[in-house]
Order: C-alpha cells, then structure tokens, then sequence
C-alpha cells in the first residue's frame, strides 16, 4: 500500500468516525470470512457497519474526533463497528461476541464518551432508536383514541336506548 492509497484510507476512516455517533471496536483473531461475512451482514442489516483497520491508521484517523478517546483499544487484530442510531452497532456486536468467542469487544465511544465492556453491553440491552420512536408515537396516539371512543360512547349508548323503546314499542302493538 503506497502513500497515496494509505492517506485515502485513513480519509475514509475519518470520515466514518465523524459520521457516526456509536463506535465499538473489537479483537477479530481466528474468525473465518464466512464468520466475517455472517458479522458484516448482520450489521448491515441494522443500519451499521464493521471493518477490518490497520491500528497506525485507525489512530491517525481517529484524532481530532468525538471518538479521540479510543486511541489505546487500538492493539492487536482489530475490529471497528459504527452506527449512526446509538444502539445499533452494540447489539449487533454484543450478540455475535455471544455466539463466537473469538470476537471480543474491547470497548466503544457514544458521543464522545469512552465504554467500557460493560458499557457496550449496557448500551445493547436499550431499544433501538425506531424502537423509541413507535413507543412515543403510540403513547401520543393512545390518548387521541381514548378521547375519540369517550365522544362516540354517548351517541351509541343513546342510540341503543332509542333503539330499546323503538322494540319495547313494537313489542306492546
């Protein structure tokens, strides 16, 4: 990898780190690529992304960001995992660090603030961001509709009891 080829790559990782709010990074030694791909697609399909990096490169493209503070998690066979949804990343990484002991999560940064192990893990047993979305919009909707089935209880019920004399009515001619 000349120059050139290096100076994009550590562009391209900055760029990632800057665009994202969640970055979890991860020790990957002994995983197959078909365990890579497996990983790489789950992520993908929670809206995330994860990458093989060069350290040197990583710590260099990790400067001047929110995520500065992951510079030392940078040893060894690494992973990253990022997402824009702060959530997304960790549950992913979380359930398949689960599923195969050869990857394990060292650390991550929200924000800004550095994660322990135990963070991460934290941070995976939270909803998802459309997760918190659908609860607030039904504790929004959910008082609309009690109030539309308050206002339409009185109409039925007098409607039932003009209904009840109109039998009553036929019943006694």
């Amino acid at each position: 990898m000349d120059r050139a080829e290096k100076a994009q790559t550590v562009d391209a990782l900055k760029a990632d780190f800057l665009a994202n709010t969640l970055v979890v990074v991860a020790h990957y030694s002994g995983l197959t690529v078909a365990e890579l791909t497996n990983l790489r697609r789950a992520m993908r399909d929670a809206d995330a992304s994860v990458q093989v990096t060069k350290n040197r490169m990583a710590r260099i493209a990790i400067r001047d960001t929110n995520h500065a503070n992951l510079d030392e998690l940078f040893r060894g066979p690494t992973a990253i995992a990022v997402s824009k949804d702060p959530v997304a990343a960790a549950k992913v990484a979380t359930a398949f660090a689960k599923d195969n002991e050869k990857f394990v999560v060292l650390g991550g940064s929200l924000g800004g603030q550095l994660l322990s192990v135990e963070g991460v893990k934290a941070l995976a047993t939270l909803p998802s961001i459309d997760a918190l979305r659908g609860k607030l919009l039904g504790l929004i909707v959910a008082p609309a509709t009690r109030i539309a089935g308050i206002l339409q209880a009185p109409g039925g019920q007098i409607a039932r009891v003009i209904s009840a004399h109109a039998n009553q009515g036929q019943e006694a001619a």
